[in-house]
């Protein structure tokens, strides 16, 4: 069962949001949360002219936007262990040091070959494990009645993928696209001051564990039904951020810009709809929300296959990024009420799972256009994908209600 972590921190339940945890925090979380997904994704709206530049072939264009994905993934493990046992505030500074210095020196020395591509995409990975750092940062402050609504406000960092469409491409333009990686580290050292100026790590940590008691909630097959779902949702939404700027270019012949600016709409529907995911999920429950998450997923990621016109896919990706971010929210009402205790290294391993999701999506829809010369093999097979989803829900649901969710006197 999940234990009151948040005791020692705040324990007043039942009250309003915003005076029953620590306003601060949770601001300098969503912060450095929106800036590391800024970066994270950096490559996609670059990879036309990256591409360009470098003579990439679809499937190595596919696979530069997915490696941050995938590192950012498996770093999101290291991250979780490593907030547990130093607490997230240094964790944050650890991990938001090492991405300014990559950008930095990626921007002096250059890139100019697919490899050093790949190298970069590991240094980005850093900034997208900043998920398993800013969402425990902020949730260990909150009780568990409000734990959808302070996952979904910090969660909310999803948005800083739309700064990325919106304004890499022109930047890229005017100054070309290995300046914008400079230029990147401007916002990132002033969210950093900020960061370190208001966050404050929330009382009552607990004390370190070893190993083994870390990784103990793979055990539980609750833990791998929770990081399927997430797998599916912010796979999805990631990997669509990545990719979409390379769709719009390749299968309408879209300026980069005008890419990019499509892209920041979908991605700016699915990070907007996060928090209200969340709260809805503290209203009629995860489990709900889940199921009509993937029905909607489904449908849209199916007739994004068949869209004819720019007009008809930006329509269904909307939808689909709109179901994927309320499936975010809703996935993390779930984790802490049934591993509240492990919140550090289980947001690792539900946010690792989630960028795998990811890396396979832009991955997949880089060699299903090499092979096949069409993007929709790869958009049905994450819409089955989504199916699978919907059915494993069905499978756990009542188990779940049962068990732990009774137990906590929490709707899920």
């Amino acid at each position: 069962m999940a234990t009151a972590y948040w005791k020692g921190a705040n324990t007043k339940t039942g009250g309003g949001f915003w005076s029953s945890g620590h306003t601060p925090t949770l601001i300098a979380a969503f912060l450095y949360f929106d800036l590391a997904f800024m970066v994270w994704v950096l490559l996609g709206p670059l990879a036309p002219a990256i591409s360009k530049a470098l003579a990439l072939t679809p499937a190595e264009k596919g696979f530069m936007v997915a490696t941050p994905t995938l590192a950012g993934a498996l770093l999101r493990v290291v991250n979780g262990l490593l907030v547990d046992r130093i607490g997230p505030k240094r964790s944050g500074a650890i991990s938001q040091l090492i991405v300014i210095g990559g950008l930095l020196s990626a921007y002096l020395l250059g890139v100019d070959s697919f490899g050093g591509t790949i190298a970069l995409g590991v240094i980005l990975g850093f900034a997208g494990a900043s998920f398993a750092i800013a969402l425990p940062l902020a949730s260990r402050w909150y009780p568990p009645d409000h734990q959808g609504k302070a996952m979904g406000v910090a969660g909310m960092g999803n948005s800083g993928t739309v700064l990325a469409s919106l304004f890499a491409p022109g930047l890229a333009k005017l100054f070309g696209w290995n300046t914008v990686l400079g230029l990147a580290c401007i916002p990132l050292a002033i969210v950093f001051v900020i960061y370190m100026a208001m966050a404050k790590d929330a009382p009552g940590r607990p004390a370190p564990k070893s190993l083994s008691e870390y990784l103990h909630p793979l055990k539980s097959a609750d833990a791998w039904w929770l990081m399927g779902f997430y797998s599916v949702t912010f796979g999805g939404f990631v990997g669509l951020a990545a990719s979409l700027p390379i769709y719009f270019t390749d299968r309408f012949g879209l300026t980069p810009i005008t890419a990019g600016y499509c892209t920041a709409a979908c991605v700016f529907a699915g990070s907007l709809v996060r928090p209200i995911g969340g709260a809805l999920a503290d209203s009629i429950g995860g489990i709900k929300m889940l199921i009509g998450v993937f029905i909607v997923a489904a449908l849209a990621l199916a007739a994004v296959s068949i869209a004819p016109t720019v007009g008809s896919a930006l329509a269904f990706f909307v939808v689909a990024m709109l179901a994927l971010g309320v499936g975010n929210g809703s996935v993390f009402q779930l984790v802490p009420q049934r591993f509240g205790a492990e919140i550090g290294v289980m947001t690792g391993l539900v946010g690792m799972a989630g960028g795998i999701g990811g890396f396979y999506l832009a991955s997949s829809l880089g060699l299903a256009k090499q092979w096949t010369g069409s993007f929709a093999p790869g958009f049905l097979i994450f819409a089955a994908l989504a199916l699978v989803a919907l059915v494993s829900v069905f499978v756990v649901k009542s188990q779940w209600r049962r068990s732990w969710g009774a137990a906590e006197g929490v709707r899920i």
